[in-house]
C-alpha cells in the first residue's frame, strides 16, 4: 500500500531541520510543493524593500508580508530583496502577494537550477549564478543561485545568503542624477544582472593571479601539490563554464522576446551584458587551453625527470660493467693465475678500475650523455 504524499507543512519541517536538503529528499512530493533544496546558507529570511524615482529614495527592512501591501506604489519603482531561502512560508506568502506561479516559487527554492529565463503573463523569471572565489585558497569557487522576478514597476530578487554583492547598486541609487533613478524596473533588472556578471571578471582576475605564477613554476616544481592545483583549476573552469554558458542563451532570449515589461531603449543595455558574457566565455576557453597545456607540461616534466634518473642509473651501471667483468675474472678459482702473485697486483687492479671509470666518464661527456 502506498504511503500518502507529504504535506506542505511536512515539507517545511524537512528544510527547517536539515542543514542540507538534496533533490532526492523531495522525491514523492507533488509539483509546486515548496521545499528548500540545497545548503542552508542563511538561517534567517530577511526582506529589504527599496523604492525610488527621480526625486525619492526610500529603503527599509520589513518584518511581515502584510507590509508589502502598504508599500505598493504606481509612482515608485519597488525593489524587494530577500536574503535567505530556508523559510518556505515567507517565500510562499511573497508569491501569493505578487501573484507568482507556484512552479516559479518551487524553482526559487531549488538552488540547483541552471541559468534560465521564463516568461509569464505578468512577470519574467530569471535564474543566474553568483560566483565568488575563496581568496585564502588557490582557486576555490563558491556558487550562489540568484533569482530575479521582473514585474511592472517592481523587481524581486532572492539570494541564498546576505553579502555585499548589491552594495554598488545601493550606492548608485544615492545619486539623484543616476540613470537608474530615471529609468524603469527593466533597467533595474539589467543593473542587477550586470552587477552579478561583473563579479565574474573579479574571479577572472583571481584566476590570472593563480595561473601566471603556476605557469612559471610548473617546470621547476613538478610535485603532487602542483598537480592538485592544476586539477583544482581545471574542475573550477568546468563548473564555471557549466554555470555561465546558459547565460548567453538567457540574454539572447531577452533581446528577442516581445514583452511589455521590457522597453526598447533598455534592450541595448542587456546587449552590453551579453557582450560581457561572451568575453568571459572566451576567456574561460583560453584558460581551459592554458590549463590543459600546463597539465601536459607537468606530465612532460615528470617524464623528463624520470628519464634523467634512468640516464644516471644507466651510466652508473655501464661504468661498473667492465669493472665487474675484470673482478669476475680474477675471482675465479683457478690454481695458476700469475697476476695474483705479483707484488703490485692489488694497486694495479685499482689503477685499471679508476682508469676505465674516468675514460668512460670522458667518453660520455663528449657524447653529451651527461
Amino acid at each position: 500500500m502506498n504511503s500518502p504524499a507529504p504535506t506542505p507543512r511536512q515539507s517545511q519541517s524537512i528544510t527547517d531541520e536539515a542543514e542540507y536538503t538534496s533533490p532526492a529528499d523531495k522525491s514523492g512530493f507533488p509539483a509546486g510543493t515548496l521545499v528548500h533544496i540545497g545548503e542552508k546558507l542563511e538561517s534567517r529570511c530577511r526582506i529589504t524593500v527599496t523604492q525610488y524615482n527621480a526625486s525619492t529614495l526610500i529603503r527599509r527592512e520589513i518584518n511581515s508580508i502584510a507590509e508589502l501591501q502598504q508599500l505598493k506604489s504606481a509612482e515608485l519603482i519597488t525593489w524587494i530583496h530577500v536574503d535567505g531561502l530556508s523559510n518556505t512560508k515567507i517565500i510562499e506568502n511573497i508569491g501569493q502577494e505578487l501573484n507568482i506561479h507556484p512552479l516559479v516559487l518551487e524553482d526559487i527554492l531549488s538552488t540547483h537550477q541552471r541559468p534560465k529565463l521564463e516568461e509569464y503573463d505578468n512577470f519574467l523569471y530569471m535564474v543566474i549564478k553568483g560566483i565568488s572565489s575563496d581568496y585564502e585558497k588557490n582557486f576555490c569557487l563558491q556558487y550562489e543561485q540568484i533569482s530575479i522576478l521582473l514585474l511592472n514597476n517592481c523587481v524581486v530578487t532572492f539570494k541564498e545568503k546576505a553579502d555585499d554583492t548589491f552594495n554598488p547598486i545601493l550606492a548608485h541609487l544615492q545619486n539623484n542624477n543616476a540613470r537608474l533613478r530615471q529609468f524603469g524596473s527593466d533597467y533595474l533588472a539589467y543593473v542587477i544582472l550586470d552587477t552579478i556578471v561583473d563579479e565574474y571578471f573579479v574571479v577572472e582576475d583571481k584566476l590570472d593571479d593563480v595561473m601566471d605564477p603556476l605557469e612559471d613554476n610548473i617546470l621547476f616544481n613538478s610535485d603532487k601539490e602542483m598537480l592538485q592545483t592544476v586539477q583544482q583549476i581545471r574542475r573550477g573552469l568546468i563548473s564555471m563554464k557549466r554555470n555561465i554558458s546558459p547565460l548567453r542563451e538567457l540574454l539572447a532570449t531577452i533581446q528577442r522576446i516581445d514583452s511589455p515589461l521590457l522597453q526598447q531603449k533598455t534592450l541595448r543595455y542587456y546587449g552590453d551584458v551579453y557582450d560581457h558574457i561572451l568575453r568571459v566565455s572566451d576567456a574561460l576557453e583560453s584558460y581551459r587551453e592554458r590549463i590543459s597545456a600546463m597539465h601536459d607540461l607537468y606530465l612532460s616534466s615528470i617524464s623528463n625527470k624520470m628519464n634523467e634518473t634512468m640516464k644516471f642509473l644507466t651510466i652508473f651501471a655501464t661504468i661498473f660493467i667492465p669493472l665487474t667483468f675484470i673482478a669476475g675474472i680474477y675471482g675465479m678459482n683457478f690454481e695458476y693465475m700469475p697476476e695474483l702473485k705479483w707484488r703490485w697486483a692489488y694497486p694495479a687492479i685499482w689503477g685499471v678500475f679508476i682508469t676505465i671509470s674516468i675514460g668512460l666518464l670522458i667518453y660520455f661527456r663528449k657524447k653529451k650523455w651527461m
